[in-house]
């Protein structure tokens, strides 16, 4: 799933998931740092996000990629006072998308970044999509 795809994906999820008062693209944030992400409002706090994407081993930009489906990702539930990367991934998880092969919440490693949250989102097509907190 290409970036601008996933971000239209993960809006449509949270916009419909609890605690969230707003969601609405980081341009229209004011945020011009990156050229794409989003920005919530989740329990009263701005969370920010910017989304990068990683296309497959010899996949181009210039051609669309096909989806592939396979066993939706396991997940570990989370509510909007856990981690922000842990809620986020939760939310992906629990919509068990055919497309999302694993998502990486990178706050519960085995050896987290100190104050790096963010997600790692590995598709069946061998796509990758990178969430970083900013």
């Amino acid at each position: 799933m290409r970036p601008d795809v996933f971000t239209e994906y993960l809006t449509d999820l949270a916009k419909n998931s609890p605690g969230v008062q707003r969601i609405q693209s980081l341009a229209e944030a004011g945020e011009t740092r990156y050229p794409l992400g989003l920005s919530l409002t989740v329990d009263g706090r701005d969370v920010r996000w910017q989304i990068v994407g990683q296309l497959a081993d010899g996949e181009k930009h210039d051609t669309p990629a096909a989806p592939v489906d396979g066993q939706p990702a396991p997940y570990t539930a989370a509510d909007a006072s856990a981690a922000p990367d842990a809620w986020l991934g939760a939310i992906l998880g629990a919509a068990e998308s055919p497309q999302i092969e694993k998502i990486d919440v990178w706050s519960a490693r085995e050896v987290p970044a100190k104050d790096h949250f963010g997600l790692t989102v590995r598709f069946h097509n061998g796509q990758r999509v990178f969430l970083r907190k900013i």
